[in-house]
């Protein structure tokens, strides 16, 4: 049976047609969530990410209780910025309360070295999740940010920059974290998400 992804557009802080093509390269059928209603109709749910923390949350104001509901219900995947929303709250351009399903904060990455965080980089793997299933720590992932999630019960990977570990994978059940973009990193980003869809 071929999975029905929601994925969530929210305004300019999403990536959604570039993870539309990996989403369905890895196998899914995709529709474009910008209502409420179109959350009843699909499987999964995956929420992008590309832009500001503030900005997403203002733009999710009219679906966030339904999308909360649904969240609770259906596996969901947040890419970067989704990942980071996913989060009790975050501090981007001002303290902005998140989805609050992982309890963590978003706060921007303090490092000695060039800020945002672009490039590839690897997972050093904490625990065993679905989302990792045949991934190793020789796998390359693009990353793409400035702000980090900061949690500590929820942890899968973490990536190293510049002397500095951040999280780079998180799981809470059925609810999934990516900081970097598979839609960017080649065959073991659509890996990671055929586990997605395959879990």
């Amino acid at each position: 049976m071929i999975s029905h992804v929601g994925l969530l557009h929210y305004g300019n802080s999403g990536n959604s047609y570039n993870v539309q093509k990996a989403i369905e390269l890895a196998g899914a059928r995709v529709t474009m969530i910008r209502d409420a209603g179109d959350l009843d109709s699909v499987d999964m749910i995956v929420l992008p990410g590309v832009g500001c923390f503030k900005d997403a949350m203002d733009n999710l104001a009219g679906i966030k209780s339904d999308l909360i509901s649904h969240i609770q219900k259906k596996p969901t995947l947040g890419i970067c910025l989704g990942m980071q929303i996913l989060s009790k709250i975050g501090y981007e351009f001002g303290e902005t309360p998140g989805l609050n399903f992982i309890d963590a904060e978003v706060k921007k990455i303090e490092v000695k070295c060039k800020v945002p965080h672009l490039g590839w980089g690897t997972l050093s793997i904490v625990r065993d999740s679905p989302i990792l299933k045949g991934i190793t720590e020789k796998d390359n992932f693009y990353f793409m940010h400035s702000y980090e999630v900061v949690n500590y019960t929820d942890v899968i990977a973490l990536t190293n920059y510049c002397s500095h570990k951040f999280v780079s994978v998180v799981q809470k059940d059925e609810i999934y974290g990516v900081q970097f973009h598979p839609e960017k990193s080649r065959r073991a980003g659509i890996k990671i998400l055929e586990n997605f869809l395959n879990q």
